[in-house]
């Protein structure tokens, strides 16, 4: 550039600007870079002086993969679960009605279960159901009970449920050890409960009474669901109250709640239809755990078996207090 001075031109140069410099972003280290963050969001391990070397990952990405299977398929197809068993159940109770007890009763009953397997029954009976209210609180709660019991008390609610489930969930292990010890023996498969099986357990048609023990083959269906199932969720549960106690990572964690989840809303569902059988489904069934002891005729049509075998050892009894009884001659 030239400019006039004293009717003289003196070239005069200005320096050019550093364009690359203002276009270039400010460096904050050498490891400002996208691999490095891509890296740390797929969990990449780092360094840390903590004893707790989990801290060293700082993106936890498969946290994302776990809410979006448990608040999406496990959510999803648990409730068409819960509410498909309830709905086949009523269709069900609809065209077959309640099952009763074809000869009426006698008034005459017989011993079917003593005052502790009823006290074992009903403790894991109550302590699940409460751990199946408070589980599907965590699972459902923020959409069915928050909306209408506002944020505040619900939180409350959860929280106390938390404990509930924690607590109670002990109860129910230790009920379940021993209803697996003093029931595993009576519920051992037979050829007798394919036939039972064959012919649908009698539910479907009147005067079908296939052969059965103590504990027929739907009984003994449940009875195997209840204790492989309650085993799974005992052991799922314990590790989720105590996490990290064995040599587990996050993921594991993170499986192991989806499997107690999948577990708990399965046998929710098998624990509704023997519910339903054992109350408005049948007629006399839930005397069997109420008072313990059970109408005459319907032992002798649901559980034949079982009644036949009583009935020759009261015989039996009989005979050896009393040699007359039943027309035995006496020696």
């Amino acid at each position: 550039m030239a400019l006039g001075l004293g009717g003289s031109f003196l070239p005069i140069t200005v320096p050019a600007q550093d364009t690359d410099n203002q276009l270039r972003p400010p460096s904050i280290g050498q490891d400002n870079n996208a691999e490095m963050w891509r890296a740390i969001r797929q969990g990449i391990q780092g360094k840390v002086s903590i004893p707790d070397k989990k801290a060293g990952v700082l993106v936890q990405s498969e946290g994302e993969e776990w809410r979006s299977i448990r608040n999406g398929p496990v959510s999803n197809y648990g409730v068409w679960l819960i509410l498909g068993t309830i709905a086949v159940l009523a269709l069900f109770f609809t065209a077959r009605g309640r099952i009763r007890i074809e000869n009426g009763r006698t008034g005459r009953t017989i011993l079917r279960f003593a005052s502790f397997e009823r006290f074992i029954h009903w403790t894991v009976a109550v302590s699940f159901i409460l751990l199946a209210l408070t589980g599907l609180n965590l699972l459902y709660g923020r959409y069915v009970v928050k909306p209408w019991m506002g944020a505040d008390t619900f939180a409350m609610v959860t929280l106390a449920g938390k404990f509930v489930h924690n607590y109670i969930g002990l109860l129910f292990i230790l009920g379940l050890t021993i209803m697996f010890l003093i029931w595993i023996r009576q519920n051992v498969p037979t050829r007798i409960d394919l036939i039972w099986l064959a012919k649908g357990g009698g539910m479907f048609k009147r005067g079908v009474h296939p052969p059965a023990r103590k504990f027929n083959a739907g009984q003994k269906i449940v009875f195997a669901a209840v204790i492989i199932g309650g085993a799974l969720l005992s052991y799922s549960g314990l590790n989720l109250m105590f996490p990290f106690t064995l040599e587990t990572t996050v993921q594991d964690m993170q499986q192991t709640q989806l499997l107690h989840a999948i577990g708990a809303l399965a046998l929710t569902a098998v624990i509704i239809a023997h519910i339903y059988i054992g109350t408005i489904g049948m007629e006399g069934a839930i005397d069997a755990m109420w008072s313990g002891r059970v109408e005459e005729n319907w032992a002798r049509e649901h559980h034949n078996l079982w009644f036949k075998e009583l009935d020759t050892q009261t015989e039996t009894q009989e005979t050896t207090n009393d040699p007359n009884a039943r027309g035995t001659p006496a020696e």
